[in-house]
């Protein structure tokens, strides 16, 4: 039994979004049918089209052909899920539009995955990454050493909205049980944007700074060692930071680094100097330092760690030979997904009407119901919690009196516990515990990101919420897996950004470069939502719960799938440099007289229509595809971009059908109005802090809305409602809160902190 086994799923979409999305619905027992155009998916010469096919059946169909057209409509008859990633308008032309499907069969999930946002002129333009960063701000976010924009070489922005399409399926088709019905659903790039920078895309008191290429906080940075290797120092919390001042012999300077952070950078910066990186290594992790070397994904994806946590998948290929791949990130114990075979081409598909047990036709929000007691923390834990919020769950976020520890008031936190209501219990007391178990045997959910065997030893375990409600979901997030030589390990986001080969890729020949998105944190939130949501479903079916399992390095290899792919021939992955402007001479950004623009040319038509827009004679146009960035072509585009305006060029160049945009500031962003008109951000009310703007879904659902109900809550703000809410009389909540079992905000003991950990930002 798999969790999405009988549902059908007819995809039509190419690239990364659709068929990553589709491909995990496979992995989890879905039967996916992957319809192409004649001419095949436009990415089935990119590696990572081998790993979103796998599990599929493909069938050509041409749309533009009216009898192709028909049997498309006839499959779709057939279909539980539909999913399209069209241009704003391409789908009401053919009648394959949601509402136009879902009128005709209102049982039918309706998803549609457009790479921009659903209105303006922007959401016309061919799927590139490197222009819904331009157009969200994000390649002003990124670290950087001069104030330019940086072209991130990892496609994350479609990764993040393959995983929420997948999330958003499963999501409706769960509210599809309680209904009856379908619903048109959308997951366009924005979305996937919103799940990926909505920690960093927060305006309250201010915007955040930009982050440093290497960090900014000593304690949470790059350094190279004695023999130019690199390693990350990845003590977010202080007290690790102490233990590696200890190692460095630098235990005296604690307090002074704590009021001279550029003394202290400078002074670490000498300190590894002076030994090898792996005498490093050794030492702190044997004082029990989270630290990482940096190094290449090749090797990673080769390492004995991956292997022995059965990330690493391959099969044989009749044209390609072997062909490697990153398995499943996540595992459901009663009802794992399976990676069963690459794809196989069909000429016919054979599928009868489907019938849909009737529901109540009530509808709500698409997690409606759904009760998640939230343990998580930081990044991973706390943004996996804000999801499951965004799209409807009741998420109560459970803290001790020192709250979170990366509890604030700045944007981080804001956005990952938006949505939530706070519940304040101390888990020492062995009365907090007894309430605990109380609360799981009406909750549904409970995840948590503390290290290796925490919970165990609280007695509020798996196997203890199971003894109290056999229906319980229960998820654990941890650095490096639960089982293995490093399951004990602490570790955080930017150590598998730096083992990974994520900072090397970016960074290219130069240093290498922290990314300013928690990749691997964001990354796991995402999915542990659709763990969350797949065993919702599974549940449906078998009437009980499971547990289930996902790390920061399943994650490593989740947002570098395409690039991680191996077989022979492959094509050579990108790779950044110093401030990267972009990879080629077409496709990067230029400098404007008042700002930059980002260019997207990767075909020899768009190269044409760049050369009559400006006037300019740029060769051979196929030669022109391949020049490289800081070449010849681009001295002469560059001057040709200097002297012009950002937004006329940006526009004149959009008409002539050139993929361009403006490269917009982080700043900028907060006030674009293509963002506004497409619902990118909407601003809400913290009754402490005043008026929010962050960004406003990961998913829109037509049918049954969800969205965020709540504005992030302070400390042990809602303990009193819920636990009246619960059933609990007023004096047993009394009595608890006497022993400090439970409190409100005026017991809590935490202090606001500007960002997060201390010292450790971005």
């Amino acid at each position: 039994m798999t969790a999405y086994a009988g549902f059908r799923v007819l995809d039509f979409t190419q690239g990364t979004p659709g068929p990553m999305a589709t491909m995990f619905l496979g992995d989890f027992g879905a039967e996916v049918v992957k319809v192409e155009p004649p001419g095949g998916d436009f990415a089935a010469g990119r590696p990572g089209y081998e790993t979103f096919a796998r599990n599929k059946s493909v069938l050509n169909l041409d749309l533009d052909n009216p009898s192709d057209l028909t049997t498309a409509k006839t499959l779709i008859a057939g279909a539980d899920v539909v999913v399209f990633d069209s241009p704003p308008g391409r789908l009401e032309a053919l009648g394959l539009d949601g509402p136009s499907l879902c009128a005709i069969h209102p049982t039918l999930i309706h998803a549609w995955m457009p790479p921009y946002g659903v209105v303006g002129k922007w959401s016309q333009l061919p799927p590139r990454q490197g222009l819904i960063h331009a157009l969200t701000g994000m390649t002003f976010r990124q670290g950087a050493y001069e104030d330019k924009p940086v072209h991130l070489v990892l496609p994350l922005v479609w990764y993040a909205q393959a995983m929420m399409g997948a999330n958003a399926i499963g999501a409706a088709l769960l509210e599809r049980s309680r209904s009856g019905l379908g619903q048109p659903v959308v997951v366009s790039g924005l979305h996937g944007m919103s799940q990926l920078t909505g920690p960093i895309d927060v305006k309250s008191s201010g915007v955040l700074p930009r982050g440093a290429p290497r960090g900014g906080a000593p304690n949470y940075r790059l350094y190279p060692c004695r023999d130019g290797q690199w390693l990350f120092l990845g003590t977010l919390f202080m007290s690790f930071f102490k233990l590696a001042l200890g190692v460095l012999g630098l235990e005296e300077r604690y307090d002074t680094y704590l009021v001279d952070v550029d003394l202290a950078r400078k002074e670490l910066d000498v300190a590894f100097l002076r030994e090898d990186r792996e005498v490093w290594l050794d030492k702190l992790r044997s004082a029990g330092v989270p630290c990482g070397p940096v190094g290449l994904r090749e090797p990673w994806f080769d390492h004995p760690v991956i292997a022995e946590a059965g990330l690493r998948i391959g099969f044989d290929h009749p044209k390609k030979g072997r062909v490697d791949m990153p398995n499943i990130p996540i595992q459901l114990l009663e009802t794992p997904g399976v990676v069963r075979r690459l794809s196989q081409s069909v000429q016919t598909v054979a599928w009868g009407p489907r019938s849909v047990p009737a529901g109540s036709k009530a509808r709500s929000a698409p997690l409606a119901g759904v009760r998640v007691l939230d343990l998580g923390t930081v990044i991973a834990g706390a943004h996996a919690g804000g999801v499951l919020a965004n799209l409807g769950a009741d998420v109560i976020k459970i803290e001790p009196a020192e709250g979170d520890p990366f509890r604030s008031d700045g944007g981080v936190f804001l956005a990952c516990s938006r949505g939530k209501r706070a519940l304040g219990i101390d888990l020492k007391q062995a009365s907090a515990r007894a309430l605990f178990l109380d609360l799981a045997r009406d909750a549904d959910v409970v995840i948590d990101n503390y290290r290796l065997g925490v919970r165990d030893r609280l007695g509020i375990g798996y196997e203890a919420l199971k003894a109290v409600n056999p229906r319980i979901i229960s998820g654990s997030i941890n650095a490096y897996g639960a089982t293995g030589a490093r399951a004990e390990r602490p570790g955080f986001d930017p150590l598998l950004q730096a083992e990974g080969g994520m900072m090397a890729a970016q960074g290219g020949d130069d240093e290498p470069i922290l990314h300013t998105i928690a990749v691997n944190d964001t990354a796991t939130a995402a999915v542990v939502a659709f763990g969350v949501i797949a065993a919702l479903n599974a549940r449906e079916k078998t009437g009980r719960g499971q547990e289930f399992r996902t790390s920061l390095m399943a994650q490593s290899l989740t947002y570098q799938i395409a690039e991680m792919t191996r077989y022979a021939g492959r094509p050579d992955n990108d790779v950044g440099g110093r401030d990267c402007v972009g990879v080629s001479a077409l496709s990067r950004f230029y400098a404007c007289s008042d700002g930059w623009i980002a260019l997207a040319c990767e075909t020899v038509a768009d190269i044409a229509a760049l050369s009559a827009a400006l006037g300019e004679d740029l060769g051979d146009l196929r030669q022109a595809l391949s020049a490289p960035r800081d070449g010849e072509l681009a001295g002469r585009l560059a001057a040709v971009f200097r002297g012009r305006s950002r937004n006329q060029t940006a526009d004149q160049l959009f008409e002539a059908g050139v993929p361009c945009v403006p490269a917009i500031t982080a700043d900028e962003a907060f006030e674009f109005a293509w963002l506004w008109e497409n619902d990118f951000y909407d601003t809400w009310t913290h009754d402490r802090l005043g008026e929010v703007q962050s960004v406003r879904s990961y998913a829109d659902f037509l049918g049954a809305p969800g969205g965020f109900r709540y504005p992030t809550p302070d400390l042990g703000e809602q303990s009193v409602e819920i636990l009246t809410e619960l059933g609990f009389g007023p004096e047993k909540i009394r009595a608890l809160l006497e022993t400090g079992a439970i409190f409100e905000p005026a017991q809590s003991k935490a202090h606001l902190r500007d960002g997060g950990a201390a010292l450790a930002t971005r």
